[in-house]
């Protein structure tokens, strides 16, 4: 049976957090929201700290939504979450999007955010999420492509975080630039091209508490966490290159003309 081969790139310190929390429905999932109907069964895999899965739960207020995700540990965050928005139509449970363990056509819509890009086989992955969907339903992607990421002013550093970040990404068995590779990906995995529709969309950071943010957590993220012990033990950077990336990201964050654009594809696939 396949299962997961790749390693969470990110892991789940504060700094990873810092991000994954601010995710809403809007400005990660807005591509889908048109399509959901109050009575749809909604599967969010790799929810996180479910944010977007609450989100989701909210606008399917008679259908129910399960909310999945291969580290166990961050599901307790995800329960909380959940709870203090009083909701009572949502679940979260562990799963291996390789091998999901629901039967066949259980899902109206099977989302995820962020997910394929970290997996070992993003193209069986697309073929489990579509297995586990209704007839006449949606399975729902958006993936960022960090070699299209940009900013302003440019930076040595930040240019030398890019490409760390994308060897230490494909050393962990996922692919960073996924977002570009969605349709041709679920092409792969057997969706008939009339029915994948293709979009695109960015998180954009300019407004100086943006920035301050967004600076800060990849700061304290290249020092702090999984992501920064993978490049050591790879032997992708030494802890003062570490430093110096970090530095770099600080600096270029106290800029009154700093700004920053991460761009996402998306699928939305019919089956």
């Amino acid at each position: 049976m396949p299962q997961e081969t790749a390693v969470y790139t990110h892991g789940h310190h504060e700094s990873v957090l810092r991000s994954h929390t601010w995710r809403t429905a809007a400005n990660s999932a807005a591509y889908l929201l048109g399509s959901l109907k109050p009575h749809m069964k909604v599967l969010d895999i790799g929810c996180g700290p479910g944010t977007i899965t609450a989100d989701l739960a909210a606008l399917v207020p008679d259908g129910h939504v399960t909310g999945a995700d291969h580290a166990e540990g961050i599901l307790d965050t995800a329960r909380a979450t959940a709870a203090e928005r009083g909701l009572t139509n949502v679940d979260f449970t562990t799963a291996d999007v390789h091998a999901l363990d629901w039967p066949d056509d259980t899902f109206c819509v099977v989302h995820a955010h962020q997910v394929l890009q970290h997996v070992g086989d993003p193209v069986q992955a697309l073929r489990e999420m579509r297995r586990v969907t209704k007839p006449g339903g949606i399975v729902a992607v958006r993936e960022s492509d960090y070699a299209a990421m940009t900013w302003y002013p440019q930076s040595p550093g930040m240019t030398a975080w890019q490409d760390l970040y994308q060897r230490v990404a494909r050393a962990n068995g996922g692919e960073p630039d996924a977002g570009r590779r969605l349709r041709s990906w679920a092409l792969e995995a057997g969706y008939a091209a009339a029915d994948v529709t293709s979009s695109a969309s960015v998180w954009c950071y300019a407004a100086p508490d943006e920035i301050d943010w967004w600076s800060g957590l990849w700061a304290d993220r290249t020092l702090a966490s999984a992501y920064a012990d993978r490049a050591i033990e790879g032997g992708h950077a030494t802890r003062e290159e570490l430093a110096a990336v970090s530095e770099a990201w600080r600096v270029w964050g106290t800029r009154e003309d700093a700004w920053f654009m991460v761009p996402h594809g998306e699928i939305l696939c019919r089956k």
